[in-house]
């Protein structure tokens, strides 16, 4: 198969779908990979290494969005490519449709196959190419809190390691998943005072053992909420129902809970944030205040070390992009997990979460494939 990556046009994203290792893998297996010039530049990666490790070198998108039959992005098609998209292209990427109509609508006017990477399951529920940006995005979370929280962004002045005879800053995650383990990882590392909640009692048990009490565990609920907004220095917003938007957990009202100069770190950005006051920012403008609180927003956190998460990336890609490129869109017949991922197909939504989002209808992603598959016979 022809697998095509294009540059990340997003702004700040430097990321890039493929490392030159993961082109030598899908080289080796037979299938041919193109790559827009300079789309690896932002890392580190050079035309000359991903020629070397078998990959063709094209001048625009434009000839890689009309070679290809398989495209590996990194972030969602912007407006201009998703127009460039064609009827039975496979597209494969992170897509976040739930809070993104307008995207929504223009995959389903291309008629192609889009698997979105946060979306595709694992057999124990999990989410396995969400989990490597999720994990650089909990760390990096607790990182930009703490430089939120110097005066100069705005912040209240708390260094949250503290210093000897100075008390730690507190910081409140909510959400325990994989976001929220990492981010209590660097928070504690950093020597940070550190609560997380969860609706999970199981998950609270097993955070409670990883950490072997050195943070504080608590339930879920509105009442907890409130009382922890008002000891917290940070807060990282750290939730997720797959596909679908994010809960909004801190109304604009219980801002007023807030110490003046705190910093909300929404990681759900992406899924519509967890904060009611949240609204996508990007790295070159990350915060804006709201009420005397900070606002972190950025909707691509990993971006900001694309190397590390570039790489972290293609490892957990690589085997179902070497599946899609060897057996096409038969490889959802075989394989229900990445079914999963598939969230429009043939113009139609296919993801409950993502049409109840969208306000729309969920069609039967497998009837659409056979239905295609017995035209095509």
């Amino acid at each position: 198969m022809l697998i095509g990556v294009p540059k990340e046009i997003k702004n700040q994203e430097f990321r890039v779908g493929l490392t030159p290792a993961g082109v030598r893998e899908l080289s080796a297996a037979g299938h041919s990979v193109v790559i827009e010039s300079k789309a690896g530049m932002g890392v580190g990666f050079d035309d000359a290494t991903f020629a070397a490790a078998g990959a063709k070198i094209v001048a625009s998108a434009a000839e890689i969005y009309q070679q290809s039959q398989l495209l590996v992005k990194v972030k969602e098609p912007q407006e201009s490519e998703c127009k460039m998209l064609r009827e039975n292209q496979i597209l494969f990427a992170y897509l976040h449709l739930a809070p993104d109509p307008q995207q929504a609508s223009l995959l389903k006017q291309s008629g192609a196959y889009c698997i979105a990477y946060e979306t595709v399951t694992d057999r124990h529920g999990a989410l396995p190419l969400l989990a490597p940006m999720s994990e650089v995005a909990g760390r990096l979370s607790v990182q930009a809190a703490a430089h939120c929280l110097e005066k100069a962004s705005g912040g209240s002045g708390v260094l949250l390691g503290g210093v000897p005879g100075v008390a730690s800053g507190k910081v409140l995650i909510i959400g325990g998943g994989v976001v929220g383990l990492h981010a209590a990882r660097i928070a504690l590392g950093m020597g940070a005072d550190v609560t997380l909640i969860d609706k999970s009692l199981a998950r609270l048990r097993y955070i409670d053992e990883v950490f072997n009490g050195r943070i504080s565990t608590l339930y879920s609920n509105q009442e907890t909420i409130e009382q922890e907004l008002k000891k917290a220095d940070a807060v990282i917003g750290a939730v997720l129902v797959p596909g679908a938007s994010a809960p909004k957990l801190v109304s604009k009202a219980q801002l007023a809970l807030l110490k003046p100069g705190s910093v909300l770190v929404d990681v759900a950005i992406d899924q519509g944030g967890c904060f009611e006051t949240s609204r996508p920012t990007t790295h070159d403008k990350p915060t804006f205040i709201v009420n005397n609180i900070v606002h972190y927003c950025v909707a691509n956190m990993p971006g900001a070390v694309a190397r590390t998460a570039t790489t972290a990336l293609t490892n957990a890609t690589l085997p179902f992009i070497m599946a899609l490129a060897s057996k096409n869109i038969n490889a959802l017949e075989e394989d229900a997990y990445l079914l999963a991922g598939l969230n429009v197909a043939k113009g139609k939504i296919t993801h409950q979460a993502v049409a109840s989002a969208l306000g729309e209808k969920a069609y039967d992603a497998k009837s659409l494939l056979f239905q295609q598959w017995r035209k095509r016979a």
